[in-house]
């Protein structure tokens, strides 16, 4: 990572909401952000197996008969109709699961899950780097991690997404055709390997990068900002810019690997929701398949103990977020947040709330290393319904760096919580 979260500190003058700077690389590297009122961020960490594990959807219109009682079926027809299904159950279907919010991980190995009989509907796996050292040398031949990880979770039960982390946030390298050429061939291999195994998976295109392209770029416009793109034949007539990048990754999985349902992730470091919005709409986000959110990826007590760990510097406070939503930060204005971006969007998209920190509730600030306080996990699984209400389709939980709370250092909060919301029926879609 070019980039330390402190250097992007430095380098960057943030508004009140920062989803900060993340990181993460095969061999152990950790990457943080964060957000001044608790709000999002997200980071990398690989873990021994490789990887963070870590959506997609597309809405579909539902087929109007002609005549009210039936007749030949067809799109658009005047008479009576079925209603449109929802753009959140639709994706949800196309998953091959229940039609509630569904429930994932990231950042544990599927032996960690079975000790506790953890059944996710989503793995989250990071994808990390460009060149020497970077994903596709992790398994022989070239790019055979995609396949051996999305195989063991579609074995164990579970969706497989990918977090497409190659440019780790850095945006020196865009316009360098050596750099791109690698970054799009590395970007190919990965939906190859998805269009291989022949079945629906999701895809979260780049975080971080899209943060540093909004403090770089004139009016936070990525069609002002250059990038090496057309000269790859699925995006021939796209520009070369940042704009025509974020574009060519939706326009390649649709080409490549029609079965892959990609999202993006925005970067509320600056700027108004609509702000925001018109940016990711340029680069092409209102094309893909759903919105990847985040609350934050770092452990509320992470950030309150006297001599944090690095991952843990940079911010402000207060980061325990209200569960009775009445004081700032809290639960509803994160929602709030997220679906005024979605309206801003303007298609629809379904909803991923993703690198959801686990931490255990507490009302005493900070806590330990691995066992610091935090109040998602109990808020997110007990009020779902909350979500599911505002377009969520799904909610991917996972520690953020290497010493935040997981499912082997929360007492077993996570297993009980899924259990029991799993046993209520699951939150209904909207």
């Amino acid at each position: 990572m070019i980039m330390s979260f402190r250097g992007c500190i430095s380098a960057l003058v943030f508004s009140v909401l920062l989803f900060g700077c993340g990181g993460g690389g095969g061999g152990g590297q950790g990457g943080g952000s964060g957000s001044l009122a608790g709000f999002a961020g997200n980071g990398a960490i690989q873990g021994s197996n490789g990887a963070n594990q870590g959506g997609d959807g597309q809405s579909a219109g539902g087929a109007g008969n002609t005549g009210s009682t039936g007749g030949t079926s067809g799109a658009g027809n005047t008479g009576g109709s079925t209603p449109p299904i929802p753009a959140t159950t639709a994706l949800v279907t196309r998953l091959g699961k229940p039609a509630r919010v569904l429930v994932g991980l990231g950042g544990s190995s599927i032996d960690q899950m079975k000790i506790q009989d953890i059944h996710p509907d989503i793995v989250d796996t990071y994808l990390v780097g460009v060149g020497a050292g970077a994903w596709p040398s992790w398994n022989s031949p070239d790019g055979a991690y995609v396949t051996v990880t999305a195989q063991a979770n579609q074995a164990y039960g579970a969706i497989p997404m990918f977090t497409l982390y190659q440019m780790q946030g850095d945006v020196s390298n865009i316009n360098d055709a050596t750099f791109m050429n690698k970054y799009w061939g590395q970007t190919r291999l990965m939906y190859q390997r998805i269009a291989a195994l022949g079945t629906p998976m999701l895809v979260n295109l780049e975080p971080d990068f899209w943060g540093f392209v909004a403090a770089q770029a004139p009016n936070r416009d990525a069609t002002q900002v250059a990038a090496v793109v057309n000269n790859q034949p699925e995006c021939a007539g796209l520009p070369n810019t940042v704009a025509g990048l974020g574009q060519c990754l939706v326009q390649m999985s649709r080409q490549i690997a029609p079965k892959a349902l990609v999202g993006f992730p925005p970067a509320f470091w600056s700027g108004t929701p609509a702000e925001i919005g018109a940016q990711m709409k340029a680069v092409g986000a209102d094309k893909a398949d759903f919105i990847v959110a985040q609350t934050s990826d770092r452990d509320a007590g992470c950030w309150e103990v006297a001599s944090p760990p690095d991952e843990c510097t940079g911010r402000s406070g207060p980061f325990y977020w209200d569960a009775t939503n009445q004081t700032s930060p809290n639960f509803h204005e994160s929602q709030s947040q997220i679906s005024a971006y979605r309206a801003a969007l303007g298609n629809g998209l379904p909803i991923l709330w993703w690198q959801t920190p686990m931490g255990v509730p507490s009302d005493t600030p900070g806590g330990t290393d691995q066992h610091y306080r935090n109040n998602h996990v109990d808020y997110m699984l007990r009020n779902t319904q909350e979500y599911g209400d505002t377009h969520t389709f799904a909610i991917v939980f996972s520690p953020g760096g290497s010493h935040q709370t997981s499912i082997s250092t929360d007492g077993g909060q996570f297993a009980r919580l899924s259990s029991q919301y799993l046993a209520r029926g699951g939150a209904t879609l909207k």
